[in-house]
């Protein structure tokens, strides 16, 4: 397994409001008051313990979100390599914003600032209001055929300059990156809808989904797999989740409790109709695990299957399920999906920090004794289609 760690760069809290990262603006107005324990700024201070917290307890990498309540990634952990030594970015960006050969510029200049300390997320993007606000108003479909153009750009210029390009959305006549790029950064791309699938098996290197029951995720892993071996490739799988682990099962669902008894009923309700209206397909999978329901007074309510947790997509997009349980527990559920064809994970909890603390000091030890991750780590274990 490879292990990665997230950052908070929208603001961290203790409680799964006070965070700003993929809560609709309409439910951001007023959360700081909400928070009943806090809201700490995304300082680069605070940016800097989690980073450190992350590089010390072994995770490989952290993730940097993009959106407007996001500092932006590029600058953020450009600010951050001083402050780690060996930790990897995953920076997420749009491609719609960015001019590919820009991007490929700026990829090759982090990775010897950094040496070779980078990995890209690309986000095509599936909220229209927050599309706009970058004056971005293709549809769906539009959006990933460019994205297809800007990764053709993108590698063609790390690999095959003087690269000539001429497509619907981008063009390029000579493209190249002045001293090559080494490494060439590894692509992290997600996407749930049949126009993503084909986009991601041509370019990615990594296809990342969210934490959705393993029976769904082993067939998004065939999905993408058929997808790739028509284009003559073969695809590593992420999978993006929230842990709550504790020394016991009945403190980390005591935890989930607490969690959940701290949400108004009025900012769920904002919240999922926001959420709703999101073109974004995985957004809409992460939703239908409830099955529309809003209102729980049980956190074991929200249990999707055995230790998955839907509640923190109440209140919040994107990932919306946590690994709820003893430490032991939780390493279950990731062998679960290592064993299904997941080979990194790129976890968080709320608050950041102390979250990283639970899993290193709790979870990891669990792995490496099963030898599945760190230097004694065994061979992925090959699973069929």
């Amino acid at each position: 397994m490879r292990l990665h760690w997230f950052l908070p760069t929208s603001g961290d809290s203790r409680s799964l409001v006070g965070a700003g990262q993929g809560v609709p603006q309409d439910v951001r107005n007023g959360l700081r008051d909400t928070a009943t324990h806090g809201f700490r700024d995304p300082s680069i201070d605070y940016l800097a313990d989690v980073a450190r917290t992350a590089e010390k307890l072994g995770f490989e990498g952290v993730l940097t979100p993009t959106g407007t309540f996001c500092e932006d990634a590029w600058l953020t952990t450009a600010a951050l390599l001083r402050e780690t030594t060996t930790l990897k970015f995953l920076v997420a960006f749009r491609p719609g914003v960015i001019n590919p050969v820009l991007a490929a510029q700026m990829a090759a200049a982090y990775q010897r600032i950094s040496g070779g300390r980078l990995m890209l997320n690309i986000v095509t993007g599936g909220e229209p209001v927050e599309q706009a606000r970058f004056g971005d108003d293709a549809p769906k479909d539009v959006r990933y055929a460019r994205t297809d153009e800007f990764l053709s750009v993108l590698r063609g210029a790390w690999h095959e300059a003087p690269f000539d390009f001429s497509g619907e959305h981008y063009s390029a006549t000579g493209a190249m990156v002045s001293g090559g790029v080494d490494p060439a950064p590894d692509i992290y791309f997600g996407g749930s809808s049949g126009p993503a699938g084909p986009v991601a098996a041509r370019h990615a290197d990594v296809y990342l989904t969210w934490g959705e029951p393993p029976e769904l995720v082993a067939e998004k892993i065939a999905w993408m797999r058929e997808l790739a071996a028509a284009e003559g490739r073969t695809l590593r799988f992420g999978l993006r989740i929230h842990t709550l682990s504790r020394d016991t099962s009945e403190a980390a669902w005591q935890h989930a409790q607490w969690l959940l008894d701290g949400l108004d009923p009025a900012t769920i309700a904002k919240a999922q109709e926001a959420l709703s209206k999101s073109e974004s397909t995985g957004q809409q999978r992460m939703l239908s695990l409830r099955g529309g329901r809003s209102s729980y007074a049980d956190a074991h309510d929200l249990e999707v299957a055995p230790n998955l947790w839907s509640g923190v997509g109440l209140v919040r997009g994107g990932a919306g399920t946590a690994l709820v349980g003893s430490h032991e527990e939780v390493a279950d559920r990731l062998e679960e999906y290592h064993r299904i064809g997941i080979d990194e994970f790129i976890l968080s909890g709320y608050p950041h920090v102390e979250e990283a603390y639970w899993f290193g000091e709790g979870v990891m030890p669990v792995l490496r004794r099963r030898g599945l991750f760190g230097r004694t780590a065994a061979a992925p274990v090959a699973v069929s289609a």
